[in-house]
C-alpha cells in the first residue's frame, strides 16, 4: 500500500474519530482521538487473538505499514515545532534562558543517568534482563518532554505566563538534546555509527550547534524574503519552503533539524512578524499554521493509538512499565528541583514551580517514535511496551488532570 493511500486512511479515520468525540465523548479532540484508536488498536489485537484476523502478520495492512517513526521524525515533526515556535515570545524565552538551558541539557543527561540505572537494577526482579545500553537508551527516549503534547494542552490549562515559558521552551528544545544523546547511546550497541567520546562530542556539535545555526540561517533569509513583499499567499508559501526544505537540510548535513525549525519558527514568529509582515499577512499566517498545528496533532495522536498493534503484550513487561510511570514523574520532579535550584541566583519560578513542571512535563510520540527507531529484537519489544506504558500514563492522566493540578498549586503559592 502506498503512502497516499495510508494517509488517506489515517487522516480519514482521524476525523470520523475526531467526529465521534465531538458529539459522544466530549474530551479534549487530541486525548479523544487517542483513546479512540486505541479502542480500534485494541479491536484489531483482539481479532488477532482469537484467530479472526493476523494482525501482526497480514502482510500489505495498512496499520503495519505505517512507519511511525519516519512519519514523525522526519516529517510532521518539523510541521509541529515549527508551528509551536512561532506563538513563542523570543524576549520571554530569553528572559528565562538559563532554566531553560538547564533544564534542556544538564537536566535530559542526568535524568538519562538515573532512569537507566535504577530500570537496570529493577528488570532482573521482574523477571527479565535488559543490558545496560538499552536501559540508558530508555532513559534517553523517556526524558524529553513532548512540545507536540505539551503545546497542544498547554492552552487549555491556565498557567502563568512565567511557567508556560519555561515548560514550552524546554518542550521545545529538550527533544534535540535528547535524540543526541540517543543516538550516542544506540552507537554503543553497534547499531549506530557513533563510538567513542571523540565522536559523541563531534556529534554533539554537529547537531546541535549545527541544527541552531541552520535555524538563524533559515529564519534569517526567511525575514530578508518577507520584508521584500506584501503578499500574504507568497509569505506563507515561503514559511511552508523554511520548514520542508530546512528540515530536509537538516537531515542532509546531519544536523539537528527539531532545534533547526525551532530557531527559524522563533526568529519568523518574532522579527518577522514585527518587522516583515503587514496585519493581513499577520492573520493569515496565524490562522494558517494554527490548523495545520491542529490537523497534524489530531492525526498524530491517531497515530499513536494505533501503534498499540505493535507492543507485545508480555505481562512483565506491562508490570515493567507500571512501574517505570512513578520512576519517570520522581526522576523529573528531582531533576527539575536541581535545576531550578542551579539557576535560583538569577531567577525564581516559586515553591511549587518543580511539581508544575513535573506534572505539565508529558510524553508523547517522541519517545515513541525513539522506541521504535532501536534495532529489531526482544530489547527493542520490552522497551516500547514500557515506553508506551509511560506515554499512555502521561498524556491521558496527566493530559486530563495537568489543568486541575495548576489550578490547585497555584492557588496554595
Amino acid at each position: 500500500m502506498g503512502l497516499l493511500q495510508i494517509s488517506a486512511i489515517v487522516v480519514s479515520l482521524a476525523a470520523v474519530l475526531a467526529f465521534v468525540n465531538y458529539r459522544l465523548v466530549g474530551l479534549p479532540t487530541t486525548i479523544g482521538v487517542m483513546l479512540l484508536s486505541l479502542m480500534v488498536s485494541a479491536a484489531l489485537v483482539a481479532a488477532d487473538y482469537f484467530g479472526v484476523l493476523a494482525v501482526r502478520e497480514q502482510t500489505g495492512s495498512w496499520w503495519l505499514a505505517i512507519d511511525f517513526n519516519r512519519t514523525l521524525m522526519d516529517g510532521m515533526l518539523s510541521f509541529l515545532l515549527f508551528a509551536g515556535a512561532l506563538q513563542v515570545n523570543l524576549g520571554d524565552l530569553w528572559k528565562h534562558r538559563f532554566s531553560i538551558g538547564v533544564l534542556a541539557s544538564v537536566g535530559v543527561v542526568l535524568s538519562t543517568a538515573i532512569i537507566g540505572c535504577v530500570t537496570y537494577l529493577l528488570v532482573p526482579y521482574l523477571g527479565f534482563e535488559l543490558s545496560f545500553v538499552y536501559c540508558l537508551l530508555f532513559g534517553a527516549l523517556i526524558t524529553p518532554t513532548d512540545p507536540i503534547a505539551v503545546l497542544a494542552l498547554l492552552k487549555q490549562a491556565g498557567v502563568s505566563q512565567e511557567l508556560e515559558t519555561n515548560i514550552t521552551g524546554e518542550s521545545l528544545f529538550n527533544d534535540g538534546v535528547a535524540v543526541v544523546v540517543f543516538l550516542a547511546l544506540l552507537g554503543l550497541t553497534g547499531a549506530g555509527h557513533v563510538e567513542g567520546a571523540g565522536e559523541i562530542a563531534l556529534l554533539f556539535v554537529q547537531e546541535v550547534v549545527g541544527g541552531a545555526l541552520l535555524g538563524l540561517a533559515l529564519g534569517g533569509l526567511a525575514f530578508w524574503m518577507l520584508r521584500r513583499m506584501d503578499d500574504h499567499q507568497v509569505e506563507i508559501l515561503v514559511t511552508l519552503a523554511v520548514v520542508l526544505g530546512g528540515y530536509q537540510l537538516a537531515l542532509v548535513l546531519h544536523a539537528s533539524g527539531p532545534i533547526a525549525m525551532v530557531i527559524a519558527g522563533l526568529l519568523v514568529g518574532n522579527h518577522g512578524r514585527l518587522f516583515a509582515m503587514s496585519d493581513t499577512t499577520r492573520a493569515h499566517l496565524d490562522t494558517f499554521w494554527e490548523i495545520v498545528d491542529e490537523i497534524l496533532n489530531t492525526v498524530l495522536f491517531v497515530m499513536i493509538g494505533l501503534e498499540m498493534v505493535h507492543i507485545t503484550l508480555d505481562g512483565r513487561y506491562l508490570l515493567a512499565g507500571v512501574c517505570a510511570i512513578p520512576l519517570v514523574l520522581i526522576t523529573r520532579y528531582g531533576c527539575v528541583s536541581m535545576a531550578l535550584q542551579l539557576v535560583r541566583p538569577w531567577h525564581r519560578l516559586g515553591d511549587n514551580a518543580s511539581a508544575l513542571l513535573t506534572w505539565a512535563g508529558l510524553r508523547g510520540g517522541i519517545s515513541v517514535a525513539l522506541a521504535l527507531a532501536l534495532p529489531p529484537g526482544e530489547a527493542r519489544d520490552t522497551i516500547l511496551t514500557i515506553t508506551y506504558c509511560v506515554v499512555l500514563f502521561s498524556i491521558v492522566v496527566q493530559g486530563l488532570s495537568v489543568g486541575r493540578v495548576i489550578r490547585r498549586l497555584n492557588r496554595d503559592l
